[in-house]
């Protein structure tokens, strides 16, 4: 096949925003240089270890070198979008150090994902190839993966990891490995560290999910430094219960082990029991995960009356943190250091906490160590140290951009800082606060949803007249989905737009939890909906409701 250019050809590398950074800091290894210098260091050091299996450097890189070589002889190679959407599988780790070892982006798709935004994500990429796995979650992956292949042309192959009789992952290696032993492999010809190495796609405050493109420099940056911070060795061992597609669960379990010669012990499923069994275990040394997991380990440690001496901080974000979690959580531990930090898909860790100061810990989001942050009003006007206003933010670690270049350039401002959309306070000794956010959007459990696409769909229903969707409170999760509806005559039944949202494709996440029938919405005199008086009122009946 004559491959087109990707999407994002219009990308110069470095860009215009990231060129002294990459004369400067940024470094050109790849995860494949990275990963053969470790093992040929330790071979048998293992590097992860999941529910099925422990897998050591040497093997990592053998089962990477064979899985390369059978999808070069499939014809994918450098440029090439390799996409997987997997739970947290040591398997995850070898498609990922394959696709570097072949010069190919790979894609990462969380797996709440469904048709409909799956769709979109490998359309706009152009993956060629799509790892999944069969069933998970009592949802058939490999069916979905089906459907979708019929309508993506450029969607060559796909995939499945495990699944009885339906391996096609454990086959690939297999055949991989007789190519090389036969002296028949493809040359796998890599890739430069400042090319695009990854694109992940997040939701924006509009309904259609944005691909963030990142090279190896900036992910391999945004690692070293936050683990110098955090006091991370090599040797010690991370828990990752986050999604490994998600861009915290990437950098820290599946490319910290190459880089920094840690080792990740990887969660299917979140279970605070379970954590605390594996960190006893396995002397876990910490990990970064979403806040409910912080408040939940913390439970479990209590209940079980263990301290976890191992575990020396809990990195936590994505959802609110209210002011007392962290010294309660501090307390349920013999030496854990819980604290705030805050970051993007684009940004990651622009603040990366205070591991050494338990009071800013609990009460700031964290220090900025690496980027520069500026504060500004509604004008873009820059504000003083401790006046709120939006984050706007710049560093060694930021995004290379969007696939889409409109999209970029909206993002980024004349000199290059990314606009985050989240407002907040910094003082004069480096000390960043979130206070609220512009962008329209929802982080339920750390993972963000767009408050555009869930209206899209529910405005399809006949018996809605116009909807808005805001962000509630929710005990566990942070947020929760809350649908503001206009009836286009008497109000339809809630279950009945619950039905239409999930027969849309939508992720199960992106179902509204609570509907409110109103028969107008509050109003600028522009005529935009006030949904920050939205956002009061069903936080106040929510509130009533406790």
């Amino acid at each position: 096949m004559s491959d087109p250019a990707p999407v994002w050809s219009w990308l110069e590398s470095p860009p215009p925003h990231l060129r002294d950074y990459a004369e400067t800091v940024w470094r050109r290894e790849t995860l494949a240089d990275f990963a053969r210098a470790r093992a040929a260091e330790a071979p048998g050091f293992v590097a992860y270890i999941d529910e099925k299996r422990a897998l050591t450097r040497l093997e990592l890189v053998a089962e990477a070198e064979a899985l390369a070589a059978a999808l070069g002889a499939r014809g994918i190679g450098a440029g090439d979008v390799v996409a997987f959407q997997l739970p947290n599988w040591h398997e995850a780790a070898v498609i990922n150090l394959a696709a570097a070892m072949l010069g190919a982006v790979v894609n990462p798709i969380v797996p709440i994902y469904r048709d409909a935004e799956v769709g979109q994500m490998l359309g706009d990429c152009g993956a060629r190839a799509l790892f999944t796995c069969t069933a998970f979650r009592r949802f058939d992956f490999a069916a979905m993966a089906a459907r979708l292949a019929d309508r993506l042309p450029r969607l060559d192959h796909v995939i499945a990891v495990r699944g009885e009789g339906r391996d096609a992952y454990s086959a690939l290696v297999a055949e991989g490995a007789a190519l090389i032993a036969g002296g028949a492999a493809p040359t796998l010809p890599g890739s430069d560290g400042f090319a695009a190495k990854m694109i992940l796609y997040t939701s924006g405050t509009t309904g259609r999910p944005k691909g963030v493109l990142h090279a190896q420099a900036t992910i391999g940056h945004v690692v070293r430094e936050s683990f110098a911070h955090w006091g991370v060795a090599p040797g010690d061992t991370l828990l990752m219960p986050s999604p490994v597609t998600h861009i915290s669960g990437y950098a820290n379990g599946l490319e910290a082990p190459i880089l920094c010669g840690t080792r990740t012990i990887l969660m299917e499923s979140w279970d605070a029991a379970a954590a605390v069994d594996l960190i006893e275990a396995h002397g876990v040394a910490g990990t970064v995960a979403a806040t409910p997991f912080l408040v939940e380990l913390a439970d479990a440690a209590r209940a079980t009356g263990k301290r976890l001496p191992s575990l020396r901080f809990f990195a936590c974000g994505g959802a609110a943190v209210p002011a007392d979690l962290i010294p309660a959580a501090r307390a349920a531990f013999a030496h854990c250091q819980p604290f705030r930090v805050f970051g993007a898909s684009e940004v990651p860790l622009v603040s990366m906490g205070w591991p050494g100061d338990p009071d800013r810990a609990a009460t700031t989001d964290g220090e900025v160590v690496d980027y520069a942050v500026r504060i500004v009003d509604a004008d873009n006007r820059p504000l003083p140290p401790g006046r709120e206003g939006e984050i706007l933010a710049r560093g060694a670690a930021m995004m290379l951009g969007y696939s889409d270049a409109d999209q970029t350039r909206a993002a980024l401002t004349d000199d290059g800082f990314f606009r985050t959309g989240d407002l907040g306070i910094l003082t004069v000794d480096g000390a960043l606060t979130v206070t609220g956010r512009k962008k329209d959007l929802i982080i339920r459990g750390g993972e963000n949803i767009s408050a555009a696409e869930i209206e899209d769909v529910l405005r399809s229903h006949p018996a809605v007249r116009d909807v808005a969707v805001v962000a509630m409170p929710h005990p566990r999760l942070g947020e929760g989905v809350c649908a503001y509806v206009m009836a286009a005559g008497d109000p339809p039944a809630a279950d009945a737009l619950v039905a239409h949202v999930a027969a849309s494709g939508l992720a199960r996440q992106k179902i509204p939890e609570r509907f409110e029938f109103v028969d107008e919405f509050p109003r600028t005199a522009s005529g935009k909906v006030r949904k920050d008086r939205l956002r009061e009122d069903v936080r106040d009946k929510v509130g009533a409701a406790a």
